[in-house]
């Protein structure tokens, strides 16, 4: 299944909020960070310099994910999600495959993300497009996440 994948657009904001809300309420919870992002995702990712992006199929926003800035030249992935329905139709793959080569492109050094280790499916998606386990700080932004893993862009 083949998706465009495009930037940020108003009319989209809803989307972002409906699919990650769903997909954290189907595996964890709704924390008070996520809730803070996903209602005002403009204000909290794209105001500070972070992007959000959406997988269309069909003229309907089918997927999505965030990179947010972290620290010099790092960027986190974050709120990546896709339709229920359409999981295992390979839209996860292209949104990855799309930030690593915007990341590349804007000469990015890094990209980390947060995980669980009860997402078998994600951490071997992160695995296969070469995301490596790293330690993982005290005080991470998520209190489900207890794995944290970087893909290297100076590698690629």
């Amino acid at each position: 299944m083949k998706v465009s994948i495009v930037p940020f657009q108003d009319q989209y904001s809803k989307y972002f909020y409906e699919l990650n809300y769903d997909w954290l309420n189907e595996y964890f919870y709704v924390e008070d960070y996520d809730e803070k992002v996903l209602k005002n995702c403009k204000e909290e990712i794209i105001d500070k310099d972070g992007y959000i992006f959406f997988a269309i199929y069909n003229n309907s926003v089918v997927g999505t994910m965030a990179l947010i800035p972290r620290e010099n030249g790092v960027y986190e992935l974050n709120k990546m999600a896709v339709n229920k329905e359409l999981r295992g139709n390979g839209i996860g793959n292209q949104l990855i495959n799309f930030i690593i080569d915007f990341a590349k492109k804007k000469k990015y050094k890094s990209v980390i993300l947060y995980s669980n280790s009860v997402l078998k499916n994600s951490i071997h998606l992160y695995n296969k497009f070469g995301f490596k386990k790293i330690n993982i700080e005290n005080n991470t932004p998520y209190k489900r996440s207890d794995i944290k893993m970087e893909l290297l862009l100076s590698n690629l």
